[in-house]
């Protein structure tokens, strides 16, 4: 009989034990290209079943009980792709036409063969398992016949011994000791305490003590030198090797195992003298195709008999035949490497468990006295010449790896009276754990293990693994002092936040108001914000988590609603779920809807509907710069070109993983051609990316034109959506590298690129353990091991940097997309408003666990959802600079202003190290209040002026819109808003100077009714109407009237000298008098230019007069 499929390569599995079906089960999971066909025989009458558990079947006598799969398991498995046939036995191997053929004449071609063949019991010179009364504890079968022989009458009260007081010999012990025909039971071992391979002396100690007071004879130190037999040939006792007698019914050999190697020996396969079939690091055995796995196979002249390396080769073989080359790039084939031996078992009632290196003191003092006989032999001459230098000489080891050489220090802990027994080693420094031994409690067994397997520094003494900590940490800011300051832009300390809560603020915006606190760069309001929290709890005031008064609810819940109802713009999201069903938003929840709806729907954000809720970087795609605000203008003597006060932009585009193959040498000259074109400082990121600064608005989609044609493509560094993923070189080059971290890298910036968030989040791909890309300081990274890739979550650098968090270890390539996809819909399924990862699984209950049971184990039935989300979105990716590029009408609103093609220059530029870049501005702004009252022609006679179009601001009744017009050397922003009307103020925002006011959201307060436009730089709100600042009194502007005339809007203005002497541009330049005393400090005198270029020097004293003088030049 001949079984064949052409379809797929056919694996045949001889054996189909423990290690057998692992095999099988990691294959098939991990195939999903549903490469293979597998073919597997197994010569017991049962399914794979959990030979550890065979202590269990004395109790239950259900051999499905112990079975590692339930039978419809095997019927449910696609028969194309997995056969089975049990109570048959692989009796011959052809290497070389690659066919195996069974005792039931079973013929079965193959692509490759795995050995999974297992052991059996092992036996001494002297034992004879056909005299009755005489077994061995290796299967069901084994043990069957031990139960019917136990069970006939004349075996009632009798006596059975058990030879090995190892793991198998002590779970037998305890199975015959559990017999109600057995009266004694002895073991008899060759050491003086049990477990000695386990164990030390002391915590043998302590097991003995533990089997004895069960009743269970130890006979250490000895062993068995004949069986002896009645006249009928029936086992009747063990003769030991100092002559004397133990009687016995029964007698149970347990003193190890021996490979089952006859099939490969047969075969021939090289085989070693010990036993065993000699496989390879990649575990192939001599012949091609074929390869053993489990307690068949000699690794290094090893054979184990633990499950724990058997699963580990198993693991190995799938890995390399279904992940060494994927479509998400190859990976450097697994090896094996010395297993880890570390157990945890309850034995005779007793929890004993080792990890790691538990014998260190012994291996390490055998090694000294080794040594030191050697140190004896060799004899130098005094003049010996100096040996050359090798480069090849291996050298010095430091960290785990020279704490595993030694010198080593033990903690013990010994309790002879609770029978506890632990012993921790440690390096000598106490900076890393090398292995110890447990019996008794095993409660910190997981723990242990998993810090001795990361080799990595411990940060708690080692003392605490004895004791235990005595302090956990607080994020709400409990443990810092009055004086600690929270906000560094505007000085703000903890006691002046908490006594701003007590004075009877009861949000975290009203502390904005009052403080100034996270108004700045922002990087102090996760921390902020929980001081505040924590602060309101203790003051019994309700903590809310509504996303903002418009909305009273969170944005989680906000998400929910919008994908239940399948809401599309601000307005129908508003009507459905807003406080007033009418209201426009806020600075706050239109950003935060802007994004769901991009995470949702993923329609260009430009459009009309969704344009008006874009927050400063992504209305117009490109991140807005600091050269929009106060600069100084340096005199012509020290380079200068003028730079006035009107905001410049970054330009990034996307190069995925940063790799050559996406920015090839064309590519490269394309962006120096159109830096070099219109004048922009260049710099590459920390992200592996060239950033391309100082571009006008005006400008940016001529740039993106030409980077298009170029092959490029938006890199969305303006958005709350992936930035980048970064990766080291990996396979491509190093020569440390296990996985391809930049064809991973590529694959998921591709797929992740353009997703909005709550937050911008980033990646990291590192292609060893080396962590080159820096990838657990990422919101998601991954590092490759020689089992596959580390997954890490959740972290991030910035004000308040932290450590990525491990979420899932050596997860095969083929599995990687599919958690991120996971991980990342559920964080911005879940995550609040501008909440990092890492702060939202601070924020989140149950923490890491909790992430880990959802997204690893499905705890809440919606990973398949969240995997298809995630499809759908990657689905509708566009390119939203090309998106502008091919839309003239989105190109509108790209111009410096509406009625003119006049610009106006931008900024002024000092040289530096080769490049011209902005020159800096003044760390403090000073209060600037600009009232209408202060342009020195009245009111009445102000003139209706027409300065610009209706069709201008591209009207649509799905969200405001606004523009910027110039009228003499002034700026002015119009705005309209459906229903409302048009508005008009000045366009520069008072406090840093800068003309941005028309990029602003339009917002209403939620009590007053009020509108406003936000600034889009640092969020002071102007009242449309009054201009006064409704969060920073510090400030104001001017509003003007404006009224639509058929096609044209008019504005009522004075003259225009007469605003510009309020309002104009030129007014605004500020001139510092060299470009090295502006680095110095804030208190250098200034210049201040006023429209007739005279010139006043301002002391650093000199405070402002209100503006109601109406000087023409600038009070300070």
């Amino acid at each position: 009989m001949v079984e064949e499929d052409s379809n797929y390569k056919t694996i045949v599995v001889v054996g189909l034990g423990m290690v057998g079906i692992a095999f099988i089960e990691k294959l098939l999971d991990l195939d999903s290209a549903k490469r293979y066909r597998i073919v597997t025989c197994g010569e017991e009458t049962h399914l794979a079943y959990n030979r550890v558990a065979l202590t269990e079947y004395f109790q239950h006598r259900n051999i499905e009980k112990l079975y590692l799969n339930p039978a419809d398991w095997y019927a449910k498995q696609d028969p194309h792709r997995f056969s089975f046939h049990i109570g048959e036995t692989v009796a011959s191997l052809n290497p070389e036409s690659h066919i195996v053929t069974t005792d039931k004449g079973r013929t079965i071609p193959y692509d490759l063969c795995v050995l999974a063949t297992g052991s059996d019991a092992a036996l001494p010179s002297y034992a004879d398992l056909s005299v009755p009364g005489a077994f061995v504890y290796r299967n069901i079968s084994d043990i069957n016949k031990l139960l019917v022989y136990a069970e006939k009458e004349e075996m009632k009260d009798c006596s059975a011994v058990v030879l090995g007081g190892g793991l198998l010999g002590l779970e037998a012990a305890k199975a015959v000791y559990d017999l109600p025909t057995i009266k004694d039971v002895t073991i008899i071992h060759r050491q003086t305490y049990p477990l000695s391979r386990q164990l030390d002396a002391q915590g043998g100690e302590i097991v003995l003590r533990r089997i004895e007071a069960m009743g269970v004879t130890f006979l250490g130190g000895t062993s068995v030198q004949r069986v002896l037999t009645d006249d009928n040939g029936v086992l009747s006792g063990l003769e030991l090797v100092d002559g004397s007698m133990v009687k016995c019914s029964i007698v149970v050999f347990s003193i190890g195992i021996t490979p089952r190697d006859d099939l490969a020996r047969a075969s021939g396969l090289a085989c070693a003298s010990r036993g065993g079939i000699v496989v390879d690091d990649h575990l192939q055995t001599s012949a091609d195709g074929v390869y053993a796995v489990g307690e068949c196979a000699s690794w290094k002249n090893h054979t184990y008999g633990l499950i724990a390396p058997g699963i580990e080769m198993a693991d190995i073989l799938a890995f390399n035949f279904t992940q060494a080359q994927t479509e998400v790039g190859s990976f450097k084939p697994r090896q094996m490497n010395s297993p880890d031996l570390s157990t945890k078992l309850k034995l005779m009632g007793v929890d004993v468990a080792s990890f790691g290196d538990y014998l260190a003191e012994h291996r390490i003092q055998a090694k000294t006295v080794q040594t030191a006989k050697q140190s004896t032999v060799q004899e130098r001459t005094v003049h010996e010449a100096p040996k050359p230098h090798n480069a090849s000489t291996p050298k010095k080891r430091h960290g785990a790896a020279a704490a595993a050489d030694g010198p080593i220090e033990a903690l013990t802990y010994r309790d002879p009276f609770g029978g506890v027994y632990k012993k921790y080693i440690f390096s000598a420094d106490g900076k890393y754990l090398v292995g110890g031994m447990m019996v008794g409690d095993t409660s910190d067994y997981v723990k242990l293990v998993a810090l001795v397997r990361k080799k990595k520094a411990l940060d708690v003494p080692p003392s605490q693994f004895i004791l235990g900590s005595r302090s956990g940490g607080d994020e709400s800011g409990a443990d810092l002092d009055d004086d600690a300051q929270i906000c560094s832009c505007h000085n703000v300390s903890k006691g002046r936040i908490v006594q701003c809560i007590k004075d009877g603020a009861q949000s975290i915006a009203d502390v904005k108001t009052e403080t100034k606190a996270g108004s700045g760069c922002g990087g102090c309001v996760p921390l902020l914000t929980n001081i505040v929290k924590a602060e309101l709890e203790k003051a019994g005031v309700a903590v809310s988590n509504n996303l903002c008064a418009h909305f009273a609810m969170s944005r989680a819940d906000l998400f929910n609603v919008v994908k239940v109802k399948k809401l599309k713009t601000m307005a129908a999201i508003m009507e459905a779920a807003g406080t007033n069903p009418s209201a426009l938003g806020c600075e706050i929840c239109k950003p935060a809807v802007g994004s769901i709806l991009s995470s949702l729907w993923n329609e260009h954000i430009m459009d009309p509907a969704h344009h008006p809720n874009q927050d400063t970087n992504d209305r117009f795609l490109a991140n807005m710069q600091r050269n929009g605000e106060l600069h100084f203008q340096i005199p012509e003597k020290a380079l200068h070109s003028q730079w006035l006060l009107s905001g410049t932009f970054s330009v990034v585009p996307r190069v995925a993983a940063g790799e050559a193959s996406i920015i090839t040498p064309d590519k490269l000259i394309a962006l120096g051609r159109v830096a070099k074109k219109y004048g922009l400082y260049t710099k590459i990121t920390g992200g592996q990316r060239v950033d391309l600064f100082g571009a006008e608005k005006a400008d940016l989609p001529s740039i993106w034109k030409e980077l298009v044609d170029a092959g490029f493509e938006s890199g969305h560094a303006y958005g709350k959506a992936l930035r980048t993923v970064k990766s080291c070189v990996g396979t491509s080059w190093c020569r440390y590298g296990i996985g391809d971290s930049v064809g991973m890298a590529i694959q998921l910036e591709e797929r992740y690129k353009g997703i909005r968030s709550p937050h911008k989040f980033k990646g990291g791909v590192s292609g060893c353990i080396r962590e080159c890309a820096e990838a657990q300081g990422k919101d998601f990274g991954l590092i490759a091991t020689d089992k596959g890739w580390n997954i890490f979550v959740c972290g991030n650098g910035g004000a308040n940097p932290r450590h990525a968090t491990l979420l899932a270890a050596d997860v095969p390539p083929s599995r990687v997309i599919p958690i991120l996809d996971r991980f990342v819909m559920y964080y911005i399924r879940t995550a609040d408003k501008l909440m990092r990862t890492a702060r939202w699984l601070e924020a989140m209950e149950g923490g890491i666990e909790k992430l880990r049971r959802v997204i690893l184990d499905d705890e809440l039935g919606i990973c398949a959802d969240l995997e298809r989300d995630m499809g759908e979105l990657v689905g509708t990716y566009f390119d939203e600079w090309k998106a502008v590029v091919d839309d003239q009408e989105r190109q509108r609103k790209f111009r410096q202003f509406a009625n003119t093609d006049q610009r106006v220059p931008q900024m002024e530029k000092i040289l530096e190290r080769g490049q011209m870049r902005p020159a800096n501005w003044s760390k403090e702004a000073s209060p600037l209040v600009i009232r209408e009252t202060d342009v020195s022609l009245p009111k009445e006679q102000w003139k209706w002026r027409k300065l610009a179009k209706v069709h201008d601001l591209i009207l649509t009744e799905s969200g405001t819109t606004s523009t910027a017009v110039k009228y003499g050397d002034s700026q002015i922003a119009i705005f309209h808003i459906p229903g409302r009307g048009y508005f008009a103020t000045q366009q520069m925002c008072p406090h840093r100077r800068a003309f941005v006011l028309d990029h602003g959201i339009i917002g209403d307060d939620p009590k007053s009714g009020s509108l406003y436009v936000s600034c889009p730089m640092h969020k002071r709100n102007f009242d449309l109407t009054s201009g006064e600042c409704l969060n920073d009194d510090s400030y104001g502007i001017i509003s003007f009237q404006v009224k639509a005339n058929g096609d044209d809007l008019l504005l009522l203005l004075p003259e225009e000298q007469d605003l510009d002497l309020v309002i104009g541009t030129s007014k605004w330049m500020v001139r510092q008098a060299t470009a090295e005393v502006e680095q110095r400090s804030a208190d250098a005198a200034v210049e201040i230019v006023g429209p007739s270029d005279a010139v006043t020097a301002v002391a650093e004293e000199g405070q402002a007069c209100g503006g109601s003088c109406g000087d023409p030049k600038l009070d300070w």
